[in-house]
């Protein structure tokens, strides 16, 4: 029942700050704000660097992230939370620190988040990931240490000393936010926005419903995704359709750059995974980079307003996505000894999804900034 309370208050929270936020996407053509109507106080905001706080788990793609961002002037990274997920949290927690070790920016603090989901078994995809999550490459193990706080604790004090001035760029199980998020109710109200990687409106790539981060922890995707925060979902629909080229992991692995060079090794053994094991039908999906850069840059994908809800009790389909366009919200057909069940509820929107994307613009743009052949 207490979930249930919070996902109400958290829905009409999010409903004032759809309206209050001007032009959150043109109806018309569905075109993303940045591109429909921006505010004289949004452009001055983008003046600065708009700081974000990554919660991941890294993961190759994460890895590319997590540089993209650091190579980024448009951001500033304030915190990086690791969650298990791809790999458990024994690896994704030192595979932070070594990222940023490798970029030169271990002023970021780095905290350890959930080490299981909330309810679940921890499903991992080290068959992709390799089993130390970036493709099997080895790098020095990590000379800085994780800060004291656990991630949900440094999330709740990050965004709290700056109400409504951080974005949370969530790439793996939303374990972290579920677990901040419960610990405090009002704290979606005080994020700026959180745009995650995860879900899919066309099938699954862990289970034929079920995107990898919702299925991993699909009881912590629902809590997010009813907490009233201003999110946006890049997901699968999207994320299939950005594949790197032979020819760029090679432009990456022959970059001067420490950040780019190691991009290319990463992604190099990565490829070789794939191509002998005919995942993602070989092909080199960058999925979490994605939803940094179309942060950074907006019209990379193209948004409409959806409501979205995460199946949390199917036996075949727990973590699938479900996306209405319109009113009313049906759910399943009632039990029939079930109380005053309500068969449809009015539509309301609680995210942008991102249904369409510039491929190609996208792809160059990580490939210059990872070479560092662009600022």
């Amino acid at each position: 029942m207490e979930e249930f309370n919070l996902s109400r208050r958290g829905l009409l929270l999010g409903a004032a700050g759809f309206a209050a936020d001007a032009a959150f996407a043109d109806p018309g053509t569905s075109r993303p704000a940045a591109e429909s109507a921006i505010t004289a106080a949004d452009a001055g905001a983008r003046a600065a660097p708009r700081r974000i706080i990554i919660d991941t788990d890294p993961g190759v793609d994460d890895a590319l992230a997590i540089f993209l961002a650091l190579r980024s002037p448009e951001v500033k990274v304030e915190a990086i939370t690791p969650v298990a997920g791809n790999v458990p949290l024994d690896f994704t927690l030192p595979n932070a620190l070594r990222l940023l070790e490798i970029a030169g920016r271990t002023d970021i603090p780095v905290a350890a988040g959930a080490s299981r989901p909330l309810k679940r078994r921890l499903v991992t995809a080290a068959h992709v990931h390799g089993n130390n999550g970036l493709g099997g490459v080895e790098f020095p193990l990590p000379k800085v240490k994780p800060v004291a706080e656990t991630a949900p604790q440094l999330i709740r004090r990050l965004v709290r000393a700056s109400p409504g001035e951080l974005s949370i760029i969530a790439i793996g199980p939303l374990t972290n936010l579920a677990l901040a998020f419960r610990a405090d109710p009002q704290l979606p109200s005080q994020i700026r926005s959180i745009h995650i990687m995860g879900g899919s409106l066309s099938g699954g790539n862990i289970t034929p419903a079920a995107e990898f981060n919702s299925y991993v922890d699909p009881e912590a995707a629902q809590i997010v995704y009813r907490s009233g925060a201003r999110i946006t979902m890049i997901g699968l629909d999207v994320t299939r359709k950005v594949v790197l080229s032979e020819a760029q992991v090679g432009m990456l692995e022959s970059s001067a750059d420490p950040v780019g060079h190691a991009a290319g090794r990463i992604m190099r053994a990565t490829l070789a995974q794939i191509r002998r094991s005919g995942l993602e039908g070989g092909q080199l999906l960058v999925h979490d980079p994605l939803a940094l850069g179309s942060f950074i840059e907006p019209s990379f994908v193209r948004l409409q307003d959806l409501h979205i809800e995460i199946e949390t009790t199917g036996e075949l389909t727990a973590g699938e996505t479900v996306g209405y366009r319109k009113a009313p919200i049906r759910r399943s057909a009632p039990w029939v000894d079930a109380p005053d069940a309500a068969a449809e509820l009015p539509f309301l929107a609680n995210a942008r999804v991102a249904l369409d994307v510039d491929s190609e613009r996208f792809r160059s743009f990580l490939i210059d900034r990872l070479t560092h052949r662009s600022s």
